[in-house]
């Protein structure tokens, strides 16, 4: 079974739920209000819910303003907006402003068929998905009954009436506040866990959500019950398919350390197992009141249990300091050292597998749970070997042997890394081929190893048609095991509409490493294969004919109508800067220790599927132990590595004359601007916004056209610290150490991300010098507040990878940093950045978004490539489809 992943609505930008949110906004301090959503997101809030209902706002104009400047915010709008409201124009408002696809906050059928219908047209018309309470015109459904009712009603109706795609509907079938002392409260919860649990079975695609803090409004004031009472609630509830719902993440009691006293008592109430649960509850809830309820850590009385019992602990808590003499000790008592790992260690990493999938463990610790796994084995594999040599005895078989690879032409391999040891902690035998493997070898393989699933991983989106290949050339050659698609770059999308058509013995897409073990279990039962592949089709099909749908209704501009919207800015007044010098600049084992100041922690957390911002995470109620734990490693291993020299970092940085020529941007060799240096090609937004007067972007809009006669720049630059970092990460392997080897590699990428934050700040301050003032700290530093962009290849702003070979060469990249590109222009070293540099002071990141056949044929003809060749390159950003002309 998957392991359920729970989505976080935060609910701090909601003026009714928030009293120091509705302050700044009837106050009109909207630059303050921002910093609310910010910190919700920094938090861990993967949905932000919007409200403006107050009886003294304009609640029209006040989802106007908020949702403008969300938009401006790159590190809120990455989050989807849900437009909660009880006035339909405040919601439509939400909706001609908002940025990305929305989600309403909500509709019923409490007013009719009639109104809910119109509404769900107009939601449908803006692309947006939409709640639906479970609310009609007899009332708000209380039981079970009449929450299956309502639901299964408004499903039937948004799908075949309004042709509302499932997966955009998103069921809230009320939950009620439980323990109230009235008998027919004491269902509630039940009811609630009974309706979504026949929603995810019985109404395709749909998603449920629900107001998780009105279960426990019976004990307001007293924290740590309540939170004991949302914990066990959802554990329960996510279990039988709760998607999504609004939440504080950080005020979640850890549901197995909830002391047992106060757990049982609780599920008795969620459960109502039992007459006298409220009675029960209110007895011990005085007990917890101000206190916090949490477990403390234990000593090392656990080294006086017997050796199975410790090195169960041991694997369970990640402690290696004693693992090679209990692990001879367990073979010395159990006479084999296989017993010793079908024993003890198995017995251990199963509980480790159980805790993952629940959701009562997280990836850090999981991968130092394989190391000491790993340790083990590997001091008991010679013994072994003398064993089957002296008595020919076999060995016990894995649950499943699995192939994994990074396809040909992309180098990334932290995500597949952490897949395979989550993998092999549930006795997978994992086969990993590493990076840039051919299609070829990958089958090769496939065969000769008796695989019974292969797994393909890609950072970059070259590697999507790569994995195509793959599927298409598996279907060739006759395979039958089934094909599961991760990491960065892909997508269930991309994977049901490109991939899978080209195989017919299953394609699966694996979100995160969290997934991987209960997909493969699936795949590897027989008797649940065939089914949980038809459920697998029978999406992917949803979400084909919803693909073919959004082609069709998502309007675009001609590439001449786009071009007409490019923004105005006042050229007549600008007066760029000019660099201290132009040429290059290059840089050679660049001081790690000043890098190190420049890390940007949140995303090294999410790198192990903690997410949260930095530093607040360690003092997460969830996430903080094992965030401190894994950050405390990190820290002792970036320390080695400055001190001891164990990464190399490189840079080079190129500043030129420039002007733009359309969507185009010409560099000079030198300040007489005659004789061109080489061209940089842009591509433009074509999506039709629905914002009067909102301009359709390129990034050559930021540099000064010739014709304009301003002598204007651009800059490029390519850094790596990940010089030595596959030696350093192979160190660890040999010692069976993944943990240690993936935190080398996840290092490197924060130091190569360091490192581009901090040679663009000598170029804007030093090397072009329009920076002037006291420097900015590191969080300003993150958060972008300074002038100007440093837009990279393969990313939103210019998704064309091929790109780079243009800023590889004008750097002289190779000599100059010791950097690469392969075939599919990833990076090489795998830690490495690449870019550009522009100045103007309205310069901003965008998306391109999808783009029409007429500007792909544009595009061909300034780059003098065959049109086929752009799409293949372009082929995530297209507004049509090849395949199918």
């Amino acid at each position: 079974m998957n392991r359920p992943r729970f989505v976080n609505i935060g609910e701090r930008t909601n003026v009714t739920g928030s009293a120091k949110f509705r302050k700044l906004i009837k106050e009109g301090r909207y630059e303050e209000a921002l910093a609310v959503a910010r910190q919700q997101v920094e938090n861990g809030a993967q949905i932000l819910d919007v409200n403006m209902d107050e009886g003294m706002l304009d609640g029209v104009e006040a989802m106007r303003t908020f949702l403008r400047l969300i938009a401006a915010e790159p590190d809120i709008s990455r989050v989807p907006i849900m437009i909660d409201s009880s006035k339909w124009e405040v919601i439509e408002e939400g909706l001609k402003n908002v940025q990305g696809k929305a989600i309403v906050n909500s509709i019923s059928l409490k007013e009719g068929e009639q109104a809910f219908l119109a509404q769900a047209r107009k939601i449908l018309r803006y692309g947006a998905a939409t709640v639906v309470m479970a609310f009609d015109e007899k009332g708000q459904a209380d039981t079970a009954a009449r929450k299956i009712e309502i639901c299964e009603r408004s499903y039937r109706l948004l799908t075949e009436k309004v042709g509302f795609p499932p997966e955009d509907i998103i069921f809230d079938p009320n939950i009620f506040a439980i323990a109230t002392g009235i008998e027919e409260h004491d269902n509630y919860a039940v009811d609630f866990i009974e309706a979504t649990r026949w929603i995810k079975q019985n109404l395709p695609g749909a998603k449920v959500s629900g107001g998780v803090s009105n279960i426990s409004f019976s004990f307001r004031g007293n924290e740590p019950v309540r939170e004991a009472m949302h914990s066990v609630f959802l554990y329960h509830a996510i279990q039988a398919g709760m998607d999504m719902g609004i939440v504080n993440a950080g005020q979640l009691a850890i549901y197995d350390e909830i002391p047992l006293e106060l757990r049982e008592p609780v599920e008795d109430v969620i459960l109502n197992r039992r007459a006298d649960a409220t009675e029960r509850l209110l007895e011990i809830a005085e007990r917890y009141r101000g206190e916090a309820g949490k477990k403390q850590e234990t000593d090392l009385s656990w080294r006086e249990r017997p050796v199975e019992e410790r090195l169960k602990h041991a694997l369970v808590k990640g402690i290696n300091e004693y693992i090679v003499e209990d692990t001879e000790e367990a073979r010395e008592k159990l006479s084999r050292p296989l017993h010793v790992i079908e024993g003890p260690l198995m017995d251990g990493m199963n509980v480790v597998g159980d805790l993952f999938g629940a959701g009562k463990m997280f990836l850090p610790q999981v991968v130092k749970s394989a190391r000491v796994m790993k340790q083990a084995v590997a001091y008991l594999t010679p013994f072994m070997e003398k064993e089957k040599e002296e008595q020919g005895l076999a060995q016990g078989e894995p649950n499943g042997r699995i192939v994994l690879a990074t396809v040909k032409g992309d180098v990334h391999d932290i995500g597949k890394n952490i897949v395979g040891v989550v993998l092999q902690c549930n006795n997978y035998e994992v086969i990993d081929l590493g990076v840039m493997v051919p299609a070829e070898k990958i089958l090769k393989a496939a065969r000769e190893k008796r695989a019974d699933i292969i797994g393909l991983s890609g950072l970059i989106t070259p590697s999507l048609d790569e994995m195509r290949h793959v599927a298409s050339e598996m279907k060739r050659q006759g395979f039958d095991v089934p094909l599961l698609i991760g990491g960065a770059t892909t997508s269930r999308a991309h994977t049901a509409v490109k991939i899978a058509p080209n195989y017919d013995h299953g394609v699966v897409y694996v979100q995160d490493a969290s997934r991987a073990v209960g997909v493969a279990g699936e795949l590897m039962e027989p008797e649940r294969r065939s089914a949980f592949l038809a459920r697998t089709n029978e999406e992917y099909e949803r979400i084909r004919a919803q693909h073919a749908k959004g082609r069709e209704r998502n309007p675009r501009l001609t590439l001449e109508e786009a071009r007409a919207r490019k923004p105005k800015f006042e050229w007549a007044s600008y007066a760029p800067s000019k660099p201290a010098f132009i040429g290059v600049k290059a840089f050679h084992e660049y001081d790690l220790s000043v890098l190190a100041r420049y890390i940007d922690w949140t995303p090294f957390f999410a790198t192990w599927d903690l997410t949260g911002k930095y530093p607040q995470i360690l003092d997460d109620n969830v996430r903080g132990e094992p965030a401190r734990a894994l950050f405390a490693d990190a820290q002792e291993m970036l320390k080695d590595i400055v001190e001891n020299g164990k990464l190399k970092a490189n840079g080079v940085v190129g500043l030129w004359p420039a002007n733009s020529e359309g969507d185009d941007i010409a560099l000079y060799t030198d300040e007489s601007r005659e004789r061109r240096l080489a061209t940089l090609h842009g591509l433009r937004q074509q999506i039709a916004k629905r914002e009067d007067g909102a301009p359709n972007y390129c990034l050559s809009d930021f540099v000064a056209p010739r014709e304009t006669g301003l002598a204007d720049y651009v800059g490029a630059f390519a850094v790596t610290a990940g010089i030595g970092e596959e030696d350093l990460s192979r160190s660890y392997e040999r010692r069976e150490d993944n943990y240690a080897a993936i935190m080398a590699k996840a290092l490197a990428d924060r130091l190569a991300e360091a490192f581009a934050e901090h040679l663009h700040e000598r170029v804007r301050r030093e090397f072009w010098g329009y920076e002037t003032g006291a420097p900015l700290d590191l969080d300003a530093l993150i958060r972008e507040e300074y002038r100007g962009i440093r837009p990279a290849p393969g990313y939103p702003a210019q998704p064309d990878h091929t790109e780079k070979k243009t800023i590889f060469r004008l750097l002289d990249a190779e000599k100059n940093a010791g950097m690469g590109l392969t075939e599919s222009y990833a990076m090489t070293p795998p830690s490495s950045v690449s870019g550009l540099y522009f100045s103007h002071p309205e310069s901003l990141y965008f998306g391109v978004g999808h783009i029409g056949r007429d500007q792909v044929e544009d595009y061909a003809r300034r780059k003098n490539m065959p049109a086929a060749e752009v799409e293949k390159w372009l082929a995530p950003i297209l507004a049509y489809d090849p395949d199918e002309e």
